[in-house]
């Protein structure tokens, strides 16, 4: 287990962009195993305007990604699949317990089950203060980058 990475170090490690980048700062990492993430939900978040308006809520589906965002950092920190992307490939017994709003800082922990080939799966939580929000499984596809 190693220490963690700062948001430039993400951003090497993930093609993701805002809005689209849903991992501000990773605590822990076992690359090839798992890692310990952080997302600081804003008001600013740009979806907020039109979730649930008077009643800011982050959607479930940006909880599913930051999960499988988390779990691609610590896979494409292993030097084999640094020239990979993860493509989300799908989900499984994904539970939601309450949702996150403006304020939360979520903490989204995601470890690697099994890689066979190109096709993977990898198992998330996202808890604030113990209090988990939701977890479940992520499937992805490896893709090898052109060039």
């Amino acid at each position: 287990m190693s220490t963690g990475l700062n948001i430039e170090q993400i951003m090497e490690i993930l093609p993701h962009r805002y809005p689209f980048l849903m991992v501000d700062k990773i605590l822990e990492i076992d690359p090839g195993k798992s890692a310990l993430g952080l997302k600081n939900v804003s008001i600013n978040e740009p979806y907020f305007m039109g979730h649930f308006p008077g009643h800011p809520v982050m959607p479930g589906v940006l909880m599913i990604e930051a999960m499988a965002q988390v779990g691609a950092c610590a896979l494409l920190a292993v030097d084999k699949y640094r020239n990979h992307l993860a493509y989300l490939a799908g989900v499984d017994h994904i539970r939601f317990r309450r949702m996150a709003s403006p304020g939360d800082t979520l903490l989204i922990k995601s470890e690697l089950l099994n890689i066979k080939g190109n096709i993977g799966k990898g198992r998330g939580e996202i808890s604030i203060d113990n209090d988990t929000l939701c977890k479940g499984e992520f499937w992805f596809s490896l893709n090898q980058l052109e060039g």
